[in-house]
């Protein structure tokens, strides 16, 4: 039995797709690539691209390795971090994993991705740490 709910492929989107979507999203913001020119790389309209992004448009594997040739990255890249995987142990790893979702999650959304983007630039040990300390500083204080 190949699909035990063909109703599933029709409503929201499968994980796998979403998490491949952010990643090639995640991906293509990093390398400052922008939807259209990605688009224009694969030989696709921008909508298409958005559609691969949000889950909703399911990739192929051919189109995945032209989105990974076009990024500069590893087919793997984009299944790397995936909720649901296999464990590699089989200890309870719940809390790990919804880490790394979030992490993931932050990591694809514009704020993370400057954020990321900006802190590696910065090159000096003391300036790192010291910037670090004030990122865990701003993330105690609530503001009312």
């Amino acid at each position: 039995m190949l699909n035990p709910n063909p109703e599933k492929t029709k409503g929201k989107p499968e994980p796998v797709d979403v998490h491949v979507g952010r990643r090639i999203r995640m991906r293509r913001v990093w390398k400052q690539v922008t939807q259209m020119a990605l688009a224009e790389a694969i030989g696709v309209t921008f909508q298409q691209v958005q559609k691969y992004e949000k889950g909703t448009n399911r990739v192929g594997a051919s189109r995945l390795q032209q989105i990974a040739d076009a990024l500069n990255a590893p087919v793997s890249y984009f299944f790397e971090d995936m909720p649901g995987a296999a464990a590699v142990d089989s200890g309870d790893r719940s809390g790990q994993k919804r880490l790394q979702s979030e992490i993931v999650e932050f990591a694809s959304s514009d704020e993370g991705l400057a954020l990321i983007r900006a802190f590696s630039r910065i090159t000096d040990k003391r300036v790192r740490s010291r910037t670090l300390d004030l990122m865990k500083a701003l993330a105690g204080h609530d503001p009312a």
